[in-house]
């Protein structure tokens, strides 16, 4: 089981990241953000939106305030993205700043969107979202190097020098 600084770093990290992303989709005109590349998200806007909608529905779950949709029509806005994903990121970061090894240890109840009920331990679903994220930011990298823009460094050691 990671520490809590670990899962701090992390949650800091994702934010991180995922802000970094958002600060370089605002850089494309509106067909590139747009842009369909037959993935299941489909497009760079369509990509943050879900790994945004990830973060969201976790954390609704994680604090006992499950939500009913994943995606709702309002979230696929790259001005929603900009203000709202930082206000998410910093409800993380407050949730984290408070965790002991019990909380982290703690089962975690929560229902699937199907209504399938899943129990987990907070540090496989802090990990497991952190991942998500990342497997989906690196999707929309692809997206920019394809439309021939230069990606920013999104790597973990990216972020750990970045804050040395």
């Amino acid at each position: 089981m990671p520490g809590q600084q670990v899962l701090r770093a992390h949650l800091a990290y994702t934010a991180w990241a995922s802000a970094k992303l958002v600060e370089a989709a605002a850089q494309l005109s509106e067909e590139e953000l747009n842009r369909d590349f037959a993935t299941a998200d489909k497009s760079v806007l369509g990509t943050l939106v879900h790994v945004f909608a990830a973060d969201r529905i976790w954390y609704s779950r994680v604090t006992g305030n499950p939500r009913s949709t994943f995606i709702d029509e309002a979230d696929r806005s790259l001005a929603l993205l900009q203000t709202e994903w930082p206000a998410l990121s910093e409800r993380w970061a407050q949730l984290a700043a408070g965790l002991t090894d019990d909380a982290i240890a703690a089962q975690v109840p929560y229902k699937d969107l199907r209504g399938n009920p899943h129990q987990q331990p907070l540090w496989q679903i802090l990990l497991h979202m952190v991942n998500h994220g990342s497997h989906h930011r690196g999707q929309a990298v692809g997206f920019l190097r394809t439309m021939g823009h230069k990606p920013p460094a999104l790597d973990l050691i990216a972020y750990y020098r970045s804050n040395s």
